[in-house]
């Protein structure tokens, strides 16, 4: 199944932007014309209630390597180096080595999803009241402009599988390994087919549930879930 469709399904967007640094219960800001930026670290750095609000796990949104999406090499490579950037792994070309193919393949493994509860966040707000006097934050609020990550999807682990257009051999492989100075592996899985994954050695947001949050006149009112293909992470 293409893992776009898969996620949009659940509610989720994949990220596509060079920072990956979200986690449920941030707010994010994103007014008109302008770029969503992070706003809160944390909901209760903006809002205290008497609600606790808990981050749990959703093991019913699996993602593994039978969902991916599928590109032509070129926008497939292109794609690759905006991932591996925002995962700290920028200063591996792979179009260096690897400069033509047919297709590129990309997954992830070993997910976990973590979620907040929407019941528990409209009990939260509707009872809440700002940290501090704060009419920045209650004009945002009011204009509907504050976007809450409610889910994330995190992987230890991506899958990259690449079909070029010439036969691939020991040389290359080993190449490959020295460029990538042992953050990745690769795999020659046919004599066209290269494997190469990220070992799981650490954990990284791929995809987010996103709420907008809607308050009149500093009332919480309900909030709508992003997931339009805005691009706005």
């Amino acid at each position: 199944m293409e893992l776009t469709r898969y996620l949009r399904k659940a509610g989720y967007d994949l990220i596509d932007s060079p920072v990956r640094n979200h986690k449920p219960g941030q707010l994010w800001l994103k007014t008109v014309f302008n770029r969503i930026e992070l706003y809160y670290d944390d909901i209760s750095m903006a809002f205290k209630s008497p609600v606790e609000l808990n981050i749990t796990e959703d093991p019913a949104l699996n993602v593994d390597t039978t969902k991916s999406n599928v590109y032509g090499f070129n926008i497939g490579v292109s794609m690759l180096g905006d991932i591996l950037k925002s995962s700290g792994l920028g200063n591996f070309d792979l179009s260096a080595k690897v400069k033509s193919g047919r297709k590129v393949s990309i997954s992830y493994d070993n997910s976990v999803t973590k979620v907040l509860s929407m019941g528990e966040v409209g009990d939260y707000l509707s009872r809440a009241d700002f940290i501090h006097p704060n009419p920045s934050l209650l004009r945002n609020a009011n204009r509907n402009h504050i976007i809450l990550i409610s889910g994330v999807v995190f992987s230890k682990n991506l899958v990259v599988d690449i079909e070029t257009d010439f036969n691939l051999d020991a040389k290359l492989m080993a190449e490959l390994t020295k460029a990538a100075e042992g953050k990745l592996n690769f795999t020659m899985k046919s004599k066209q087919n290269l494997k190469m994954d990220t070992g799981g050695n650490s954990t990284f947001p791929v995809a987010i549930k996103a709420n907008r949050l809607d308050f009149d006149k500093g009332h919480y009112h309900g909030a709508t879930l992003v997931s339009d293909n805005r691009n706005f992470f």
